[in-house]
């Protein structure tokens, strides 16, 4: 069965419910006239009904690891129409051709008869092929890297490799290919390239960076401020999704200092037209006396979160947190504009049997469930008792705690 044009498939990171998030508040799918346009099919894989350019999407997007358009669906243990469908996705090259399959579901399905049954329908066609397997791989799903080395996504001149998405769907089978990855390469060297960096404080991923200045739903035109800029990777990010009016501070002037290397740092690798940014070298607890009440768009940080090795008091590091975040907020409802949002980490210190989360005064401020209705209930979805999501590794000290306020 033959599926619409704009029926496009999103291959979900490590935090489903944090890529459901973004992608939700991206295509504004708590909107009633898109609310039916989402639909979250396994911790995986997202559907999206609407017409997207998923070369540009991917890199604006934090939490998506591949997005790809269906193609079409059939019973998902008819072997025979599985392989019909497929080859229609398969086009003539004039060299060879390299193909991949991922198959994303619950149930066993081996992927390798089929995989020669395609090699064997190619070379009918006089056309030479190589299978790119998922080594090492249980569950059948070729890496994002993988792909992108591989060349099993379009060009822009000619398609000499395809990746084939299989996707569960109950008992069908949606059936589709990778139009495009989440862009590692750019990612990692804008992490680790980039020319002033605070290993000892840590540092906020990219990835993450992105995620959080999606959360807040920013208009282009709205002034982006982060009160805690660290070494400016929320407010690089922010460049580079189009954003041009952008405020940095913080209470360290190297931090500030850092900020403006890397600001320069990318607007020279990026060939990025002037924004129009400004620096300050202040305590966020004191935002008002010199950033215009009522003038911020939104509010997007990662702020001080604890000592980062060692051993610390840990009730002593709390009670100063709560304080800190507690003054900031105040300042905050100063200079927001009203109906600006508030994207904010907060840590949450994870040691063992014992998991610490801060108590915080929100000052007028309501903490905002970034999960729409329709998918509040699905069990992938893991939000926290106050609507927050936890972004962390397992045996990771101090974990992510991501809150959106307004």
């Amino acid at each position: 069965m033959k599926i619409k044009n704009n029926l496009n498939f999103f291959i979900l990171g490590n935090n489903p419910t944090l890529s459901v998030a973004e992608i939700s508040a991206v295509f504004n799918l708590n909107k009633k006239e898109n609310y039916s346009a989402g639909n979250l099919i396994s911790k995986d894989v997202f559907i999206l009904d609407k017409r997207i350019d998923a070369s540009q999407i991917i890199k604006k997007i934090g939490g998506t690891i591949k997005i790809g358009i269906v193609k079409s669906k059939t019973e998902r243990d008819n072997r025979e129409k599985i392989f019909s469908e497929i080859k229609k996705l398969l086009q003539k090259t004039d060299g060879k051709l390299k193909f991949g399959i991922s198959y994303y579901g619950n149930k066993k399905f081996d992927i390798k008869p089929l995989a020669m049954e395609i090699k064997k329908y190619l070379r009918g066609q006089n056309i030479s092929s190589r299978w790119i397997a998922c080594r090492g791989n249980s569950r059948q799903i070729l890496s994002s890297v993988a792909v992108e080395q591989n060349k099993l996504i379009p060009s822009d001149f000619k398609q000499n490799g395809i990746e084939i998405i299989l996707i569960e769907n109950q008992e069908q089978l949606l059936i589709g290919q990778t139009l495009t990855v989440q862009p590692f390469k750019e990612l990692s060297f804008r992490d680790y390239n980039r020319p002033a960096r605070d290993d000892y404080s840590g540092m906020l991923p990219p990835k993450i960076a992105q995620v959080m200045i999606n959360l807040s739903k920013a208009k282009p035109n709205d002034i982006i401020l982060d009160p805690f800029c660290g070494s400016g990777t929320i407010l690089t990010e922010a460049m580079l999704m189009g954003f041009q009016n952008l405020i940095g501070s913080d209470i360290s002037k190297k931090a500030v200092s850092d900020t403006e290397k890397n600001i320069e740092w990318i607007e020279e690798n990026y060939k990025l037209k002037i924004i129009n940014y400004k620096l300050f070298n202040k305590n966020a607890v004191g935002l008002s006396k010199f950033i215009k009440r009522n003038s911020i768009g939104a509010i997007i940080t990662e702020p001080y979160l604890g000592p980062q090795r060692g051993r610390f008091n840990i009730k002593q590091t709390i009670q100063n947190l709560e304080k800190l975040y507690t003054e900031s907020l105040a300042e905050f409802k100063k200079i927001l504009k009203p109906g600006g949002k508030v994207v904010m980490v907060w840590p949450v210190f994870n040691f063992g049997k014992n998991i610490y989360k801060l108590k915080i005064n929100l000052k007028n401020f309501k903490i905002i469930n970034p999960i729409p209705d329709q998918f509040r209930e699905n069990e992938i979805i893991k939000l926290t008792d106050r609507k927050t999501i936890i972004y962390g590794r397992k045996n990771q000290k101090i974990w992510r705690e991501i809150v959106v306020m307004e």
